[in-house]
């Protein structure tokens, strides 16, 4: 212990009498160690914490299974799943919903959810005010009940007597009953809770519009509650032949079920994006104290001849070297929580699972420990062995005058390598995440997306459902939208293009074979808009027609349907043609109608939607034929959208008066929040490529300026033998780029992998992009290039008489 306090007394005057080196040695750690701390923290809270809830492994998805999908459940298979399973201590269904709550000035729109009774007591809830939802809370009639998310009590006033009370929720008072504690519910959309009270209409096997959630009872695994909701599948399929056929379940761990793959993927790429700085930032400081180590050779060589051992020289500079890494550790921990706070503000909305709690905590501190204590270990441990096996009579002889070994040289010029090798990899990574987000914004959308506001109109249930009052209040609606100065035209339609048509809707071609099982239809979008919306956002019509007022329910039932409809199941035949059968949807209702054929007058270009990467088959038919009571409004404005959002919310609330608009935003708007995952990627991708990039470069100028320095009197000697100055700064260069080339090789490499392995996350990006490679490699060779030139401008100006005479 004596002995570990004098080597670090030492090391701190020493340190202290070189401000500079200690300076820089820090920042670069700390920038290294931060950046890993950021990233693991996100990835520790969403990839390998547990949920924030009791007994966590026990909580489970289970979904419906058509074919090889994932798909909702129906109120019938929950009503039937709850009843014959035997592995769960209970199972609870939700979905979502937009909700309006009266306000002082209009009326506020706010997401929430509709839970089953008991499902905050299945996760393991603890409420900060009140209680969870009764089972008679889940009857009809009996469901005017309400809890709050936290940030909504906040919103509300956090009255601490809120209990009891009524607000008033799609324009019917709802008694509070409880208040949920802050944490993962308050990081979703969701501000509300309401019974999930199911309608006897609802009560079907064929609507599928449901999420379920389970806890296995103890010591039930996976495999058996999957075994289990197999068997259970099948008795249903046995008594529901008609809508069950062909459907299981799949039973799968709640934690992360509704996160990408991607972006998990992605995850891990970021994490292996910042371990390649720390690497590269560990070279950088493991040349430093070579170069420093080499300038002490005389300090070491009088120690080792005044009897100290190298043993004990190579732990004083290890433990220099760690001292240096656990200061660079620490403000690492600053630099990597200023990075996260970045990292949150920047992050959209949802990129995240709800439970990842993004804040530094025992498992991340312990991680930036054993970050810095193996930082400190590599940067540390091959200068202080070089330096312990000086020749102390050798240097001592030497003078005044430092030499340098082959094997250290060879050492820093390994490093560099190193260094340059990790920085290609690392900016190949950002070249095709560049190259990946081009080709996303050069994508035909296939829609319009300048001067077009939208919204949903969100309809309570408890409004009329008969068709002809539906119609009815849209026409209205529309009329007085259109009826605003500035108004070019305005449409209603379900879904919103780039989102979805609304709905998934398996179909059989009329006059094709049947299927024997149901369950093995192909399936398309499916939606309904009225005859403004081609022309509102600007869907060209490549054969047939559009919608007309025409196109009512008394009049033959049309549909238009998608390009990548016609590619994928018209193939070969007239389009126009064609008669398409799908089952009913019936107003307002979560039920399915009898198969109704739709003769195809149309065929339109393709719309992306989703992460706007590949084409979908759709199918759209006229609104006023299937008219739905929540509804989104498209509205094609001669100035800008964001201006004329008050004058258009003036205009809804003059025909319905206690609906408000949900989500309102321009199309420009939703194209972005649509690439705001891929734009996020690419930021943190660029940002640590560009910090790769100058440590990269630091690292050849350090090593090229002290390679100058040492060789002071052998570039002298060259001139006054008659070098010129363009041949000794060539010669500086060219030593230079030689070492980038190699690292620049063996980069190429990595860079192949980190190209293999971004693929599933990557647009229009071939396996190996020679465009990509050939760019990146070009950037560090350029950096390379400045790092040498510098430090060869320096070694020719050297007067030759002058430094011959200094040695």
């Amino acid at each position: 212990m004596e002995k570990l306090t004098r080597n670090l007394k030492f090391t701190i005057r020493l340190l202290w009498k070189s401000p500079g080196l200690t300076i820089t040695v820090l920042l670069t750690l700390a920038l290294g160690i931060g950046a890993n701390t950021a990233i693991f923290t996100v990835d520790y809270a969403t990839l390998l914490a547990p949920l924030p809830y009791p007994n966590p492994d026990q909580l489970v998805v289970v979904w419906s299974k058509i074919q090889t999908f994932h798909n909702g459940i129906s109120a019938g298979d929950f009503t039937d799943w709850k009843r014959l399973n035997r592995s769960f201590t209970d199972i609870n269904a939700f979905t979502g919903g937009a909700f309006n709550i009266a306000s002082k000035e209009q009326p506020e729109n706010i997401d929430g959810w509709q839970v089953t009774p008991g499902y905050y007591k299945m996760i393991g809830i603890t409420f900060l005010l009140g209680r969870d939802f009764l089972p008679e809370e889940g009857k009809v009639g009996s469901d005017h009940e309400v809890i709050l998310m936290h940030k909504l009590w906040a919103h509300l006033g956090s009255d601490p007597k809120i209990i009891g009370t009524s607000m008033r929720i799609n324009g019917e008072p709802y008694t509070v009953v409880g208040v949920l504690p802050p944490g993962a519910y308050d990081r979703g959309q969701p501000q509300l809770a309401v019974p999930l009270a199911f309608k006897p209409e609802q009560l079907n096997h064929d609507f599928h519009w449901l999420l379920s959630v389970a806890r296995l009872k103890p010591g039930v695994t996976i495999k058996q509650a999957q075994a289990d909701m197999d068997a259970v599948s099948v008795h249903i399929a046995e008594e529901n032949p008609k809508s069950n056929k062909g459907w299981g379940a799949f039973v799968e761990p709640l934690k992360n079920d509704f996160l990408p793959s991607e972006r998990k993927q992605t995850l891990w790429l970021l994490l292996g994006a910042v371990v390649f700085i720390l690497l590269i930032a560990c070279v950088n400081v493991a040349n430093l104290l070579l170069a420093r180590g080499m300038a002490r050779q005389k300090e070491l060589a009088v120690r080792s001849a005044m009897g100290a051992s190298r043993r004990t020289i190579f732990e004083q500079l290890l433990t220099e070297s760690l001292l240096l890494s656990f200061a660079g550790g620490l403000l690492g921990i600053g630099v990597g929580y200023g990075m996260l706070q970045t990292f949150i503000a920047i992050m959209p909305e949802g990129t995240l699972p709800t439970e990842a709690d993004l804040h530094l905590n025992l498992p991340v501190l312990a991680f930036t420990l054993l970050a810095t204590t193996i930082a400190g270990v590599l940067f540390g441990s091959a200068p202080a062995w070089y330096a312990s096996r000086i020749d102390p009579a050798e240097t001592l002889k030497e003078g005044g005058r430092t030499g340098v070994g082959a094997g250290r040289h060879r050492l820093r010029q390994g490093l560099v390598i190193g260094e340059f090798a990790l920085a290609l990899t690392l900016l190949a990574g950002a070249g095709l995440a560049i190259h990946s987000f081009l080709n996303l914004l050069r994508v035909d959308l296939g829609v319009r997306t300048d001067h077009i506001l939208t919204f949903f109109l969100p309809v309570p249930d408890s409004r009329p459902k008969e068709p002809e009052k539906i119609i009815a209040y849209y026409h209205q609606m529309l009329d007085r939208i259109n009826s605003v100065p500035g108004v070019t035209s305005s449409t209603a339609m379900t879904g919103l293009p780039l989102y979805g048509a609304g709905f998934g809707m398996p179909f059989t071609i009329v006059g094709k074979p049947a299927f024997n099982d149901p369950s093995m239809r192909p399936n398309t979008g499916f939606g309904m808009a009225t005859p403004a919306f081609f022309d509102t956002f600007g869907i060209r019509i490549v054969k047939g027609r559009g919608f007309t007022e025409q196109d009512t329910a008394s009049s033959v039932k049309v549909a238009v349907v998608s390009e990548e409809f016609v590619r994928k199941y018209l193939s070969g035949t007239d389009p126009l043609q064609q008669r398409i059968s799908v089952e009913q949807l019936i107003p307002g209702v979560t039920k399915l109608g009898p198969p109704q054929d739709w003769q195809i007058v149309g065929v339109y270009h393709n719309i992306r939607r989703g992460d706007l990467r590949e084409d979908n088959p759709e199918m759209r038919v006229p609104f006023w034929q299937i008219p739905w009571p929540g509804a989104g409004i498209a509205v094609k404005t001669a100035n800008d959208p964001a201006t004329m959002t008050k004058s258009i919310a003036d205009a809804v609330h003059s025909v319905d008066p206690e609906i408000a608009l949900a989500e309102p935003r321009s199309m420009e708007e939703v194209r972005d929040r649509l690439m705001s995952d891929d734009r996020f990627t690419l930021t943190l991708f660029v940002c640590f490529s560009v910090v790769a990039l100058l440590l990269a470069g630091l690292g050849v100028y350090g090593v090229m300026s002290f390679s100058v320095a040492q060789r002071k009197h052998e570039i002298a000697l060259r001139m006054a033998l008659g070098a010129d100055r363009t041949r000794v700064v060539g010669l500086i260069v060219r030593e230079g780029l030689v070492l980038a080339g190699i690292g620049l090789g063996l980069g190429l490499i990595g860079a192949v992998f980190v190209d293999r392995s971004m693929q599933s996350t990557l647009y229009g990006v071939g396996k190996f992009d020679v465009s990509v490679f050939a760019s990146v490699a070009l950037v560090l060779v350029a950096s390379a290039l400045i790092a040498c030139v510098i430090p060869a401008q320096r070694a020719a100006s050297v007067q030759p008489m002058r430094a011959l005479r200094s040695e």
